[in-house]
């Protein structure tokens, strides 16, 4: 088939959900005119996951080098932080994979074409591109993907945009640790850049408008407020910043009961979809607080443009938007694929992690499910035990009549490394007795869930170690 004979799909944006629209859509048989206004590689690579994650286990080392379970017997020394050489090392690492994972496969892919400039819909098969380079192209599609994720948003407190404050995006490029950081924000976020810059020497406050994580089950922000209190983290909560003002390099924060002084302030309170110049309105896509509305085979509003990702209205994790990304391909060539949130995992990467996957208690309960619930704390998993590490703990949300899982919550050291066995337990539809009786590696954490799952029929504390 010639190029001109194939289904032509427009891709605006060039992230996670982008790239897996335009990958899919070419292993399908369609050509894909791929425009991007800024970087190539969207959030995740460039200011999101990666130079995060890089960034917390840095902090990591130096915390560990500074304190650790193992004191007694190991010596501990402050470290030194040269925050330029681990940003250089952390941009090294970010160039590398926004090479070899995006520029790279675009540019080797002959079905691909790339456009830099910012994308405008004139109706549902015609777009115009303002090329960065000058000028406009016309763009006539077939059908269109849009995965253009989000920024940064700023809340609505007197005088904030007059200061120079840090978003999560320009946190990450700071080239000195500051004396002072204070953080106005209380989830996964907020938490991860905080308990971060406070192990590479920060002093921070943190200022939640509620409490730690408060779409979370309660007790998971009680335990991570706990180990923040005891790195010396500030924690305020029902503190509502109502005016900031910068003065003398000082950021001067007021909120009901008391003033917050720092010399740096990070603002992470949530995200806005960048979907303000795309012309979406005029064309009928419809959006919720600028987020697109899509169904469960990723289509907006408007036959034939579909969408995935930060920029609409599904959870704001990249392996979300991956998956939506190829599910609209698919559709958009002809399948019919949908997208299952049923089982999704949440990781929060500060120390202990935080993972959750399925139903909190309260959600079942909401939902009409008569529950049963266990909470094992780590103190009971042997190698948590033997790390010296046993701080937090995994709850399981069970139906009382069928013992069928229904959702885990987790608190602990490498949470994020055994939740994904909870969901495919939940896939699964398996229940807490099957996952009791299954075979798990001892010494392992993952080992908990099998321990938590016996807990609902067996006192756990009058086994062996490693009894089955």
């Amino acid at each position: 088939m010639s190029d001109s004979a194939k289904l032509h799909v427009a891709v605006i944006g060039s992230g996670g959900a982008a790239m897996a629209a335009a990958l899919k859509a070419v292993e399908r048989g369609a050509r894909v005119t791929l425009i991007e206004r800024g970087t190539l590689g969207g959030t995740c690579v460039n200011v999101g996951c990666v130079p995060s994650k890089i960034l917390i286990r840095a902090a990591k080392v130096a915390y560990m080098r500074k304190v650790s379970p193992f004191d007694e017997g190991l010596s501990a020394n402050m470290p030194i932080v040269d925050r330029v050489e681990l940003l250089e090392q952390q941009q090294a690492r970010v160039e590398e994979l926004r090479d070899t994972k995006y520029q790279r496969i675009l540019s080797g892919d002959p079905a691909i074409t790339v456009l830099n400039g910012e994308a405008r819909f004139v109706d549902a098969h015609n777009l115009t591109v303002k090329l960065n380079g000058g000028g406009e192209q016309n763009i006539n599609f077939d059908r269109a993907f849009i995965g253009t994720g989000a920024r940064p948003a700023e809340p609505p407190i007197r005088g904030l945009a007059d200061t120079p404050y840090l978003t999560s995006t320009s946190a990450l490029l700071l080239d000195t640790i500051p004396e002072r950081l204070t953080v106005i924000g209380a989830g996964l976020v907020a938490l991860e850049l905080a308990q971060a810059f406070a192990r590479l020497g920060s002093q921070v406050t943190v200022m939640a408008r509620s409490r730690l994580l408060s779409n979370e089950d309660p007790a998971i922000g009680e335990a991570v407020d706990a180990t923040f209190r005891h790195e010396g983290i500030k924690v305020l909560k029902q503190a509502q910043a109502k005016r900031v003002d910068y003065i003398n390099d000082e950021f001067v924060i007021d909120t009901d009961t008391d003033t917050v002084r720092a010399d740096q302030l990070l603002v992470a309170t949530g995200r806005t979809p960048n979907t303000e110049a795309l012309n979406l309105e005029d064309i009928g896509v419809k959006t919720e607080r600028g987020a697109i509305l899509v169904d469960e085979y990723l289509q907006s509003t408007v036959a034939g443009i579909y969408a995935s990702g930060d920029c609409t209205d599904q959870p704001e994790f990249v392996y979300v938007a991956a998956a939506g990304g190829s599910r609209a391909a698919i559709n958009m060539t002809g399948g019919k694929a949908t997208l299952d949130l049923r089982a999704m995992p949440r990781v929060m990467f500060t120390d202990p992690q935080v993972a959750t996957v399925g139903l909190t208690e309260a959600e079942a309960l909401r939902q009409g499910f008569s529950v049963e619930t266990r909470v094992l704390d780590l103190e009971n998993v042997p190698r948590a035990l033997v790390n010296f590490d046993t701080g937090g703990f995994i709850k399981m949300v069970a139906e009382r009549d069928t013992g069928r899982l229904l959702g885990v919550q987790a608190v602990a050291g490498e949470a994020g490394e055994f939740i994904q066995t909870a969901v495919m337990a939940l896939r699964a539809a398996m229940t807490v007795q099957a996952i009791g009786d299954e075979l798990f590696p001892y010494l392992t954490l993952v080992e908990g869930l099998k321990l938590c799952a016996q807990t609902f029929t067996k006192d756990i504390k009058r086994l062996s170690c490693c009894a089955g």
